[in-house]
């Protein structure tokens, strides 16, 4: 597994530092003795939403996306999650049906753990139950932080600061710009944003018109981010790099 480097600027650990990463070694060592190494193509779903839970999945190599959608078929976009952190946790606690689908966006090797030993596991090491539960929340500080945050801007702003964030932690650079190395569809840049599918098309246009992206099929090349800053020149999120996805606030669309 990759190691990385975080910093936090309150003296703690923030939703940027994955679970495996929050343990000591031995724990983290015993975790993962007790699952099976897998192994999942580009594309492949991990975990199916409203699914029975019988296992959590510890992602070694490669990053996923996690999207739900509602009853009348909208799709959001959850988050981005990659070495280190675990997946299928919740369902795996509270014996509910998985809350969200989580598919590969390259290749990707994990290590399943079945619920019940995962459950035992934690009755047996308070430290690493500890770990988790101040994962979870450093999770919500953050969606709340970030919530809040969008609440305030238009749709317009908040796209803006995604495709900000999502070239800061997911970009790659080429001679043309920074191409976002996930494929995401416009509806999951919607459904991140709090918008229709329709509205981030406009917008989208508009970036393209402004030669500031350049669009395809579930790919994306900011070519002029300081158009893409000055959009979003009110919101404070543009201060760090955001480590995932916000949770979409209620829609906003101006």
């Amino acid at each position: 597994m990759t190691e990385r480097t975080y910093a936090s600027d309150d003296g703690g650990l923030d939703d940027r530092v994955p679970f495996l990463a929050r343990l000591e070694s031995e724990d983290r060592s015993a975790l993962l003795a007790l699952g099976r190494a897998l192994s999942f193509t580009r594309r492949t779903v991990l975990l199916h939403q409203h699914e029975p839970s019988s296992h959590v999945l510890f992602l070694v190599d490669g990053w996923t996306k996690v999207t739900a959608s509602a009853a009348n078929g909208y799709e959001a976009l959850l988050a981005l999650r990659g070495p280190g952190d675990i997946i299928g946790e919740s369902a795996a606690l509270t014996g509910r049906p998985r809350s969200a689908t989580v598919t590969a966006l390259e290749p990707v090797r994990a290590v399943a753990v079945e619920r019940e030993r995962f459950r035992d596991f934690l009755g047996r090491s308070p430290a690493v139950s500890f770990a988790l539960l101040g994962l979870t929340a450093d999770r919500t500080r953050a969606a709340d932080r970030r919530r809040l945050e969008f609440a305030s801007m238009s749709v317009r702003e908040r796209l803006a600061v995604l495709l900000l964030d999502l070239a800061r932690t997911h970009g790659r650079r080429t001679p043309d710009g920074v191409e976002l190395a996930v494929p995401l569809s416009k509806q999951e840049l919607a459904g991140s944003v709090g918008a229709s599918r329709e509205m981030v098309q406009r917008l989208l246009k508009e970036l393209r018109d402004k030669e500031a992206v350049i669009t395809g099929r579930r790919t994306l090349l900011i070519r002029r981010p300081d158009i893409l800053r000055r959009i979003g020149a009110a919101a404070p999120a543009l201060g760090g790099p955001a480590p995932g996805i916000p949770s979409p606030p209620g829609p906003r669309e101006e």
